[in-house]
């Protein structure tokens, strides 16, 4: 399956943001918490949803899907050895928490996901060895067990990792005693996850800096909880008004989760306007460039961070942009190692981008003489020709829709099931703004 793209056409219109991808397999997993009814709505109809509920199915959930609202029900765990599913990701590690607070035992499968870098656990083993568990790993699993129990402790992260936050989240709530997460993950999608635990009768609080404490509970119960919009998307359709010179009302984005990308939007030349609906993002009118072009894009230098900061997530889809833009841009990737691979796929449609294993000077980051391709100049603007494609991984794969409905011609894209795990019917929204795209 592939998609066919006909770009060259500006973009208008309005679309409404799915519920986060980020943030619904984790509160998928929440659930095995509980021995009662969960109830999630503003639930995404995308690939990742349909690993998880694998997962829990194995496992002995109930779990039913009407439209945007699933239900999941967990009353006993029938099974918590899973040494295999028949599609992978990277989340069934954070069912290890639940399965030892609820079974005593846990085995899930190594992890998966996207290709954009080592992304190694050893963190939220750490985080789990500090509250009791033992873990066996293997070329196929993660096998733990808590002899005595799960038992609060002090963890403190070398990095805020947010699969390591939630991780100890997870097995801190149902666990003997104090939890004191320092150094953690603050997310918006963290935050959601926190919010259904609370009302399923957990006791956590947030202190600064970066300090979550968690009072184990002896039970939790059911919930119904609505999952927060997709920031993600929100930037990718952001991302798309602008590339495409059009105008799109982004329903239900969150400025409070979009804080520095529209510091970035403005810096750049461009404009949004946030409304009681959701966010607006256009263009401003073009003035005559050094080239006698007209054109409102100028460069802008980013840095990807951990949250509040520029999210990583964000930078394929600025890219695009970039390249539209007057002067010399720049990512400087400071959370994967390894993301700047579609770089290759851009040039081929006309771009101008070289990557580099060096820092920006007097900005060196924990990447630093590690051989890393990790920061990206791009020199702009560039005119995108239409090329084929295949997708490398979620988020270079919304880049290249994004960069095929910019350029001139009918470009193809491949491996677009990658595209469907992340973002809810892509090509059926886009086409509602005008977008010329279908599957083949």
């Amino acid at each position: 399956m592939k998609f066919l793209i006909n770009g060259g056409k500006a973009l208008h219109g309005e679309i409404t943001l799915a519920g986060a991808k980020n943030a619904v397999s984790k509160l998928m997993i929440a659930s095995l918490l509980t021995d009662e009814p969960c109830v999630l709505k503003n639930f995404p109809a995308i690939g990742e949803v349909e690993i998880i509920r694998e997962l829990l199915e194995t496992i002995g959930s109930d779990v039913e899907i009407f439209g945007s609202t699933a239900r999941i029900h967990t009353p006993q765990i029938k099974n918590c050895r899973v040494q295999e599913l028949t599609r992978r990701n990277r989340i069934p590690i954070l069912a290890l928490g639940p399965l030892l607070a609820r079974a005593g035992e846990a085995e899930v499968p190594v992890l998966g996901g996207d290709k954009i870098g080592a992304r190694p656990v050893d963190i939220h083993l750490e985080a789990l060895a500090k509250l009791g568990v033992q873990i066996q790993i293997t070329k196929t699993s993660y096998h733990a067990w808590a002899k005595n129990g799960l038992t609060g402790a002090n963890i403190e992260l070398r990095f805020p990792s947010v699969g390591a936050t939630e991780n100890a989240i997870l097995a801190a709530v149902l666990a003997k005693g104090k939890t004191v997460i320092k150094n953690a993950a603050l997310e918006p999608e963290l935050i959601d996850l926190i919010k259904m635990l609370q009302n399923m009768g957990a006791i956590i609080e947030l202190s600064p800096p970066r300090t979550i404490t968690i009072e184990g509970v002896p039970k939790l119960h059911g919930v119904t909880h609505r999952i927060l919009p997709d920031r993600n998307e929100a930037i990718s359709f952001a991302c798309l008004a602008i590339a495409t010179n059009g105008r799109i009302l982004v329903r239900e984005a969150v400025q409070e989760h979009l804080i520095t990308f529209l510091n970035t939007v403005r810096r750049l030349g461009a404009e949004y306007e946030v409304t009681p609906e959701g966010i607006i993002f256009s263009r401003r009118a073009a003035a005559s460039t050094a080239t006698g072009k007209k054109n409102s894009l100028h460069a802008v230098a980013i840095t990807t961070d951990t949250h509040p900061g520029f999210m990583t997530d964000w930078q394929q889809p600025l890219c695009v942009v970039m390249a539209e833009a007057e002067g010399q841009s720049s990512i400087h990737e400071t959370i994967y190692e390894d993301r700047f691979a579609y770089a290759h796929d851009l040039n081929e449609m006309g771009a101008n981008i070289r990557v580099s294993t060096d820092c920006p000077e007097g900005d060196l980051c924990r990447f630093a003489g590690r051989g890393f391709y990790h920061y990206a100049t791009i020199d702009g603007p560039t005119e995108l020709t239409a090329a084929k494609l295949t997708v490398r991984d979620l988020r270079s794969g919304m880049l290249d829709i994004i960069a095929a409905l910019v350029a001139e011609g009918q470009s193809e894209i491949e491996g677009i099931d990658e595209i469907d795990r992340g973002y809810e019917r892509i090509d059926e929204r886009l086409r509602a703004l005008g977008a010329d795209i279908r599957r083949s």
